[in-house]
């Protein structure tokens, strides 16, 4: 019995004896999620979950712009430093109590306690933009936060993926100092998390939706469906099998090479849209070896990116050198700079910083194929110009621990969507000694951050991102390569499914026809 045979027998006794109901959606997940908590232990899966769980006072729209959530409205002083926020009434945790500026505040102490390691700690404390001095509950509708200085992306790092949204919780999720279950206001509540193999998702059935309809995070999120049964498949030949065989209704985050071969096939559809993360090489710049800006060089130059990304996407997204996304508004002729494909200049480069060909460790995994498949082309175009690169694959867990720590030498990894190119330069930027995660450890691009946070006038923030890709250029920790396609392949029996730039399931919009499900 082959390997995929095996996987798939496991997976389809898990599917049938947790998928109960006809308006169930089987959603095939290629890795477990790490942590049920809003931006802790996170990665991409847990955040995708997470957003069905829990919801923050404001959240990204379609057009990535923020606008409330469980904030009926959101009132910023004229100095900037104060952002006073009205609750909605009536909106109630999935365990039945009232959402009151009580939570809110238990939430956001339970977030700056550095015991809490909230990914997006730095993000308000001021390590990275302004620092919220105060946070005030003048009644049980209002919560005041107070900054210690301006900051124009104050409700958009709010609103950020990666830190849950920075969903409020009921203080019943966390028992004697351990979080225990996922309390949160989300159209979606906690049924099981069996490590490993499932996640159950029922429907709140006492959500209080917004009025207006559904837009990007926000707006009415209620849903038709009972349930949504997420199987854990790491095997990309399990999971399409399964989507044939119709025991999983949808596949997300499919590369373009499998999406071009299942959108041949009848019974499915292919939904996609460019995002704004960027898939990138990164380097630890206090390595030995790479502490030399030309052995950095090298490797950029060495690099035929427009072959790399054609070949990987399919021709669905371009090339782009830079921090600040294709989508964006600040991605002008400055953005489209690079370094150039030139394995003349490459080897001049090498012969100059001295390398004897010593071997060159780059990390990569196969969870995410495209990461892999970019390592795999790196390493046989730095071959070409004499660099000794050995691939290191390893479990993604693993990789993001590595990340995290800064150990490694060159990486193959992916910044997830920020929607703010300040909030892009600042996923790779800061002090390494602080933040070991961090790749570019510059004391100026920080400044310039810092004010491209503050500055709200689109002519000056240009500026400070034209100079920012300069500077990267100039040291660069890293190479961005492109920016990614957000593809999802469902059965035709599924409705609703519409892609957008933050290239995460929102599954309060899928409804399934039961005409079409056999």
């Amino acid at each position: 019995m082959n390997k995929t045979l095996i996987l798939m027998t496991g997976l389809m006794a898990s599917i049938c004896a947790n998928a109960q109901t006809q308006n169930t959606l089987n959603v095939a997940l290629n890795a477990d999620i790490r942590s049920t908590q809003p931006g802790v232990n996170r990665d991409t899966n847990s955040d995708a979950v997470v957003l069905h769980l829990f919801e923050g006072l404001v959240a990204f729209r379609e057009d990535a712009s923020v606008g409330p959530l469980l904030a009926k409205e959101v009132v910023t002083s004229d100095d900037g430093l104060t952002y006073t926020f009205k609750l909605r009434d009536g909106v109630t945790f999935h365990n039945g109590k009232p959402l009151t500026s009580k939570e809110v505040l238990w939430t956001w102490q339970r977030y700056m306690d550095p015991a809490t390691q909230w990914r997006c700690t730095a993000s308000f404390d001021g390590h990275s933009g302004a620092k919220i001095v105060d946070i005030k509950a003048p009644d049980a509708q209002t919560v005041v936060f107070t900054l210690d200085q301006p900051n124009a992306l104050f409700l958009a790092s709010m609103a950020l993926p990666e830190c849950g949204g920075s969903g409020i919780m009921h203080p019943d999720s966390v028992v004697n100092g351990e979080w225990t279950t996922p309390i949160g206001t989300g159209p979606f509540k906690l049924a099981t998390w069996k490590p490993g193999q499932y996640v159950d998702l029922d429907r709140f059935a006492e959500y209080k939706a917004r009025d207006e309809a559904a837009d990007g995070y926000t707006g009415n999120k209620s849903t038709t469906l009972d349930r949504v049964h997420m199987t854990i498949i790491p095997d990309p030949a399990a999971a399409k099998a399964a989507l044939l065989s119709r025991n999983v209704d949808m596949l997300n985050d499919v590369s373009a090479l499998e999406a071009k071969e299942l959108e041949a096939l009848p019974g499915v559809r292919i939904s996609a849209s460019t995002t704004m993360s960027t898939s990138a090489v990164l380097f630890q710049t206090k390595d030995p070896l790479f502490s030399d800006v030309r052995m950095r060089q090298a490797l950029a130059h060495a690099l035929d990116t427009s072959t790399i990304v054609t070949a990987l996407t399919e021709g669905r997204s371009k090339p782009n050198p830079s921090m600040v996304a294709l989508g964006s508004r600040y991605h002008t002729a400055a953005q489209d700079k690079g370094w150039g494909y030139s394995p003349e200049e490459s080897k001049r480069l090498l012969k100059e910083a001295g390398y004897k060909g010593q071997p060159i460790q780059l990390i990569t995994n196969k969870r995410y194929p495209n990461m892999f498949d970019i390592a795999v082309y790196v390493q046989a175009m730095a071959s070409q110009v004499g660099l000794n690169i050995q691939l290191q694959t390893m479990e993604w867990g693993t990789q993001l621990e590595r990340y995290q720590s800064g150990n490694y030498q060159v990486m193959v990894s992916t910044y997830s969507e920020r929607l703010d190119p300040a909030l892009n330069y600042d996923a790779a930027t800061g002090d390494k000694s602080k933040e070991p995660r961090k790749v570019w450890d510059d004391a100026k691009a920080r400044e310039l951050i810092a004010e491209a946070r503050r500055e709200g006038e689109p002519a000056k923030r240009q500026a400070l991102f034209d100079e920012l890709h300069k500077d990267m250029l100039r040291d660069l920790p890293l190479i961005p390569l492109y920016n990614g396609n957000a593809i999802t392949v469902t059965r035709e029996y599924v409705q609703g499914q519409r892609p957008w730039p933050v290239s995460k399931p929102r599954l309060w919009m899928i409804s399934l026809d039961k005409q079409g499900k056999s």
